[in-house]
């Protein structure tokens, strides 16, 4: 006989009856084995056959209590049972075999046809149970796998189900256990549970410090159409990515500045030149009123020189906490430390602004995506031509905020060009740019909950390309999580 025929064990105390069963099922195709006693049922079933027919009625033990055993061991709870009996052939007595795990329910006298049919449908089941069986593990093991947390909450918010990763990520400041509430399990470890009211199809997103870490959580529902499915939460250890983007941030901080080193050098030459000469010219002079005069405007020219030092170093130190800041004048200080640089390319900055509601934001940062975006603009313009620069008070989409636009009329970006604008590394100046700068520009905005969006025209004649930076009052409020850099 082949090994690849299914195996059937037959157990009935009358032989003539397993004689019949087996001859049946043995023209069927299939491999059976005879048994007259419920205790070597129980150690044949260790053999793991495919089918046990089991009569109800044996001489040791009874059928249902053999079919309880084998469906209660973990070994061999997969062992499809078809009970059969010539006594017990009541409604009450088919329900007592199924109560305890039968597959199926047979009397005498059994139809040839019938039982062959009836073990096709339970081989064909058993095969359905074991894909089922395999895709959970395939699944649970996917699941496992994720290095995202992920966990399952029922409609009542409690904890059905999560991966080992969520688990990491809640270690043991929250130990967890099927049937917590969620609720309170995100106050232990975020300090809130505001997210889980987050209703409505759009999926949550938010960042928070646990401990030393920073974790994104992500709130999704199970099924949008169905608000009471229950929810899945997803825990990201975003911690190496923002220690990346904060590495890329300062990279390209340092790269515009180093661009400006040449202006910064000119803007603070002329006062110390001056200065030199002032000093002297007081030196030599025997007038106390002259010298007083020379020793007045010395003294201008050092304010000019300590006005220049401290713009500079606003562009690389920043508070650890948003501060209330004029916009307005933020956009003023950057012109005036472009400006020159700008005029050695006979190009002039025209900065028109008009008084702006305060906001809440990092000067640093905001300083560093307008230098980003006027000295691009600078480089853009043809010579003797001019950069506007405008500041004004908006209300957009029910936001009160300060816009800030910068304009050129330069030769315009390419259609082919603009969809690549705020990608990271992509840049049209060859080796003489980074391809950073508009990318984190658009991510220090993103962070202030503002826009920066651009608009640019290639014709001859009306050509020229105007970025817009919008930021709302409340983009940053005084207790904002601390700035990355600290």
């Amino acid at each position: 006989m082949s090994d690849d025929r299914p195996r059937i064990v037959i157990v009935d105390d009358r032989e003539q009856n397993r004689y019949v069963l087996c001859r049946i099922l043995t023209q069927a195709g299939y491999d059976c084995t005879e048994i007259g006693s419920g205790f070597e049922a129980l150690a044949a079933a260790k053999t793991l056959p495919d089918i046990m027919i089991l009569d109800v009625q044996l001489p040791d033990i009874s059928g249902y209590e053999v079919c309880r055993r084998i469906k209660a061991d973990p070994l061999t709870a997969q062992i499809s049972v078809l009970q059969i009996s010539a006594s017990f052939v009541s409604s009450l007595d088919k329900a007592r075999a199924l109560e305890v795990g039968a597959d199926g329910y047979l009397t005498h006298p059994i139809d040839g046809m019938v039982l062959a049919a009836t073990v096709r449908s339970l081989l064909r089941l058993r095969a359905a149970e074991a894909v089922a069986l395999k895709s959970a593990e395939q699944w649970q093991s996917t699941f496992n796998a994720l290095s995202e947390g992920l966990a399952l909450i029922d409609a009542e918010s409690r904890l059905v189900r999560w991966n080992g990763a969520f688990a990491g990520i809640c270690d043991s400041k929250c130990p967890i256990a099927p049937g917590d509430g969620a609720a309170a399990l995100l106050e232990r470890l975020l300090g809130t549970s505001e997210p889980l009211q987050h209703d409505g199809e759009d999926v949550y997103r938010g960042e928070f410090q646990v401990e030393d870490r920073t974790v994104q959580l992500t709130v999704n529902l199970v099924n949008a159409q169905s608000p009471g499915s229950g929810k899945i939460l997803v825990l990201s250890d975003v911690t190496d990515r923002k220690l990346a983007e904060y590495a890329i941030r300062t990279a390209e901080k340092l790269a515009a500045t180093g661009k400006l080193a040449n202006a910064i050098a000119h803007e603070i030459n002329n006062p110390l030149e001056a200065l030199t000469n002032l000093i002297y010219l007081a030196g030599t002079s025997t007038s106390l009123e002259t010298i007083q005069g020379l020793l007045i405007h010395a003294n201008q020219e050092l304010a000019r020189i300590a006005r220049i030092t401290k713009q500079t170093l606003s562009f690389h130190r920043d508070t650890h906490h948003p501060v209330v800041l004029d916009v307005g004048g933020l956009v003023k200080d950057v012109v005036a430390v472009i400006e020159k640089s700008a005029a050695a390319r006979r190009v002039r900055l025209v900065c028109e602004q008009r008084p702006t509601l305060a906001i809440y934001g990092f000067p640093g940062q905001l300083s560093q995506v307008f230098i980003n975006l006027v000295r691009n603009a600078a480089e853009a313009a043809p010579p003797d031509s001019e950069v506007l620069i405008r500041v004004r008070s908006i209300h957009r989409s029910g936001r009160e905020g300060a816009r800030v636009t910068i304009h050129d009329r330069g030769s315009g970006i390419p259609p082919e060009v603009r969809k690549k604008m705020f990608d990271p590394f992509f840049t049209t100046k060859e080796l003489k740019g980074s391809g950073l700068g508009l990318w984190v520009s658009k991510n220090l905005v993103t962070r202030h909950d503002g826009t920066v969006r651009f608009r640019s025209s290639t014709r001859p004649g009306n050509s020229g390309t105007t970025f817009e930076v919008f930021l709302p009052v409340g983009g940053l409020l005084p207790n904002s999580l601390r700035t990355d850099e600290s």
